[in-house]
């Protein structure tokens, strides 16, 4: 396999200098090339060839998604890096696009690249890149959860999520219309996603859609029934705030 060339995009010098030394040490098979904005990174794309690009969310006046505008349709993967945009963040958590957080993380870092790498050549992201784009743009909260599944990516209407169900480290998904997804990502994960969007963990093994309650039953901690008919335990260190968040 030829070398892969990768193209950090940053208005931060420290930035740069920073990722490109991590990929010296964890990653010597590469070709690295920079661009400080917009302007330099689409002359270095068209030149470089780049197969995977480290893109900052937010540069001087410019962003990163004023770059991805410019050049149009991507042949290459992306690792966004972000320092404290509480938004993106948010909608990062709602897609399955890869992500580093300022100051980066080396472990976090190598995970990234790896699967970035293992992706190379599949263009499997440039949905998520658009769904996501779009939700980042309008400043609305997504109405899209992308879920990873063994066979790619699953987009799900959020409206359409009845309940998760946490099985070890991995989430079931109960949607409309009797449908069943499993998601490599922990129930933390979309307990935190998801607490924006009506959500409520119940139980340490659920998290619901308040919008699909159909009945609360009283007890220890109670129980409920959702729509689909099914019946959820209600712990009791939860019962007093899903009491609050259901107004009774």
């Amino acid at each position: 396999m030829d070398k892969v060339r990768i193209l950090i995009v940053d208005d931060e010098l420290q930035s740069r200098s920073l990722i490109k030394k991590l990929l010296s040490l964890h990653f010597p098979d590469i070709i690295v090339d920079e661009a400080e904005n917009v302007t330099s990174a689409v002359e270095k794309i068209y030149q470089f060839n780049p197969k995977l690009i480290f893109l900052d969310v937010q540069m001087r006046g410019e962003t990163g998604f004023d770059l991805l505008d410019k050049v149009g349709k991507t042949n290459f993967e992306i690792i966004f890096t972000t320092a404290h945009n509480e938004f993106a963040l948010k909608a990062f958590r709602y897609s399955a696009l890869d992500y580093l957080v300022k100051p980066i993380d080396v472990e976090d870092f190598k995970s990234s690249v790896i699967r970035a790498i293992a992706r190379i050549g599949h263009h499997s992201s440039s949905t998520e890149q658009v769904s996501f784009f779009n939700d980042l743009r309008s400043g609305q909260k997504a109405s899209k959860l992308t879920i990873p599944t063994t066979e790619g990516f699953l987009f799900v209407n959020v409206d359409d999520i009845l309940y998760c169900h946490a099985v070890g480290n991995y989430t079931e998904f109960y949607l409309a219309g009797d449908q069943k997804l499993i998601s490599s990502y922990t129930l933390g994960h979309y307990s935190e996603t998801l607490s924006d969007q009506n959500f409520f963990r119940v139980h340490r093994s659920y998290l619901v859609n308040l919008s699909h309650v159909k009945m609360y039953k009283k007890g220890n901690g109670g129980s409920i029934k959702m729509s689909n008919d099914e019946e959820i335990e209600v712990s009791r260190s939860a019962k007093e705030e899903f009491l609050k968040a259901l107004k009774l």
